[in-house]
């Protein structure tokens, strides 16, 4: 598995691995933006024989890394490729400055909380009714110390 930036090349993949992971997909020209225009956007993603099976969106707002959305194809899901996109996003980002990280998560999404968990994310508020499909809570989720992120090299 080779993490790479996301080019505008990958969109075609990238919004299919979201439409099946997500309820509320983002639409074409917000991933395309987040490539081609927004400067505090990283993006990459995980890619196995030229096929792209995972992706993150995260932001560099001063020195917060701000996971925006990451997701796998659903046919490469329970393979440590979230959790290796997570680390690499997060160590890239904590080279630029970035000192905490935070997102939001579904309340039923108990596999992200878990995933989310391990790597020292812990709840610090909530967000009513976030999500716009069905008035769903969204947990936010903040790891207050990058420097303590356990796994140094899950990236090969």
């Amino acid at each position: 598995m080779n993490i790479r930036r996301m080019t505008v090349d990958d969109l075609q993949q990238v919004i299919a691995i979201d439409k099946a992971s997500f309820s509320l997909p983002w639409p074409e020209r917000s991933f395309r933006f987040e490539v081609t225009d927004n400067e505090a956007s990283r993006a990459w993603v995980a890619e196995m024989d030229g096929t792209i099976v995972g992706m993150i969106v995260a932001w560099l707002l001063v020195d917060e890394a701000h996971i925006a959305t990451i997701a796998t194809h659903p046919d490469f899901r329970r393979q440590g490729i979230a959790s290796k996109l997570l680390v690499y996003a997060l160590q890239i980002m904590q080279g630029e400055g970035a000192v905490t990280s935070v997102l939001e998560v579904r309340e039923s999404n108990v596999a992200a909380q878990q995933m989310y968990r391990k790597f020292g994310f812990e709840e610090s508020g909530r967000r009513p009714r976030y999500y716009k499909d069905n008035g769903e809570d969204a947990i936010l989720m903040t790891l207050d110390k990058l420097e303590g992120l356990k796994i140094n090299s899950v990236v090969e």
